[in-house]
């Protein structure tokens, strides 16, 4: 260890935002400045949350939805930005990423208090809203519209890694060189721990939830996990994932877990999604024609799949 890491400081909080257990750690020589940077973080990711969350009435996407089929509502150009993002990834997937699956009427409960599989009419109609084709971004205006009434949209499958990708960005700001952002398994990480050493996560056994069959070294990457270790339902002896497909209203039943790996947590976040309701062959073939986006899949037979350019020494097996 140099002199000069030696004389880092760590300062590490974890507390619960946006509904998930968020940890932020701050590495710098000067202490005081490592606690303003995590503090600066965590004002941040509250900022988003105020500005993203569906259930706070207050919010601008509240008032978006509230208004489906009735008119157009300006918001901030943070939030129209996020939305036409969105849309882009909703382009690329076919689909299989919408924030209009917000629309979806809850049918599908994953608390073991359902015993039969649900209505087929049910499953349709349940859908029958969800199109982010019917997202109308006016740019001119700063407006979003949903067109039917009863749209809504939601930000579960990419909000916490834009919020994790911000909560860095304030830091770096700060000048801290060194530093990580879990946000409830959207993990973004940039510099080095405060031995020197670089960052490593595990990923999870498929087989073994306790268990790490896996290790990845992630300076300057995000890695953001979609699981399915506890949350599923089996019927007939098939296995129905708590990730439901937008497209078809019915829960994925091929896939166990999607690991994204890429410099942004945001997109990392979105296409781990994705990856996940297209299945092992579609989702492999779309990452595979994404520049700088590494992908690893558990399917339901618990074999690991990844997409061409990961370096399969880029982990090892413990």
């Amino acid at each position: 260890m140099s002199q000069q890491q030696d004389n880092l400081k760590t300062h590490h909080e974890v507390l619960k935002l946006m509904g998930s257990r968020f940890e932020i750690t701050a590495i710098s020589e000067k202490e005081a400045l490592a606690v303003q940077a995590v503090k600066a973080g965590i004002d941040e990711i509250r900022r988003i949350e105020k500005l993203i969350s569906s259930w706070d009435p207050a919010s601008q996407t509240s008032e978006v939805n509230r208004q489906a089929g009735i008119k157009p509502v300006a918001v901030d150009q943070e939030l129209f930005d996020l939305i036409n993002r969105a849309k882009k990834i909703s382009t690329l997937t076919d689909g299989a990423f919408d924030i209009s699956y917000a629309s979806m009427d809850k049918i599908w409960k994953f608390d073991g208090s359902m015993k039969t599989l649900p209505d087929p009419d049910l499953v349709k109609n349940s859908v029958a809203r969800i199109d982010f084709k019917n997202i109308m971004l006016d740019p001119e205006k700063g407006t979003v519209f949903l067109k039917e009434k009863g749209m809504k949209i939601g930000f579960g499958a990419i909000g916490k890694g834009y919020a994790a990708n911000k909560a860095k960005s304030i830091m770096l700001s700060l000048g801290i060189q060194n530093g990580l952002v879990n946000a409830g398994g959207d993990l973004i990480a940039w510099g080095k721990k405060a031995d020197g050493s670089d960052w490593q996560i595990g990923i999870a056994n498929p087989k073994d939830k306790e268990g790490i069959f896996s290790w990845l070294t992630i300076n300057e990457m995000a890695v953001v996990t979609s699981g399915d270790y506890e949350r599923f339902v089996m019927f007939d002896g098939k296995r129905y994932a708590h990730i439901i497909d937008p497209r078809t209203g019915y829960p994925v039943s091929e896939t166990k877990s999607v690991t994204i790996i890429c410099p942004d947590a945001e997109l990392a976040d979105a296409l781990a999604t994705s990856v996940f309701v297209l299945g092992e062959k579609q989702g492999l073939n779309l990452i595979n024609q994404l520049k700088g986006i590494e992908c690893l899949i558990v399917n339901k037979d618990d074999e690991i799949k990844t997409s061409d350019n990961l370096d399969l020494n880029y982990y090892r097996k413990k």
